[in-house]
């Protein structure tokens, strides 16, 4: 079993030795959860485009289908996802790729928000369904790819649970 020292505390993963990721690249043990640096990386960058949205239409997104069932789940699913690719708890099967895996991982989640980033500066305008396709799988991708990688069974959970939801929310309020 791997042992690191921050501090005075010392930290032990008997699934996942810490030795085999630099932690101070890319997690930090808090209390009994792993801050993912890059998930709050991958995070962020994915938001960026829905910041400048809100910055530059102020009115907002109209939310023409009231289906408050699937919305909550979306909800829930949403928030799931970004706790869980910032926050990994161990118990859970977790783990951030290294080597050639996290190059994979890496090269992989970046591609997925760099096209989300290219969707949103070309659909901007548009508010039909192929927009509302693009803007809502590339994210839900991104999620389920993230847990598969770090082999993260909440993070592939709430994915699944998200997934199906933001995409019928997105698709139902697109013009046809």
């Amino acid at each position: 079993m791997a042992l690191k020292t921050i501090g005075s505390n010392p930290i032990t993963h008997p699934i996942f030795p810490v030795t085999s990721v630099p932690g101070f690249l890319f997690r930090e043990r808090i209390s009994y959860m792993i801050f993912n640096y890059w998930g709050l990386v991958l995070f962020i960058s994915v938001m960026i485009q829905n910041i400048i949205y809100a910055v530059r239409c102020p009115e907002g997104f109209e939310n023409r289908w009231n289906n408050k069932i699937v919305q909550l789940i979306e909800q829930v699913g949403r928030y799931s996802c970004i706790v869980f690719m910032i926050l990994i708890v161990p118990i859970f099967g977790a783990d951030i790729p290294d080597g050639k895996y996290l190059a994979v991982y890496l090269s992989f989640a970046f591609l997925l928000v760099i096209l989300y980033a290219v969707c949103w500066y070309k659909l901007w305008n548009r508010n039909d369904r192929f927009r509302a396709l693009a803007l809502s799988i590339i994210p839900s991708l991104l999620f389920l790819f993230s847990g598969i990688m770090t082999r993260y069974i909440l993070l592939i959970a709430a994915s699944l649970i998200f997934a199906p939801a933001h995409i019928t929310v997105s698709v139902k309020n697109s013009d046809k």
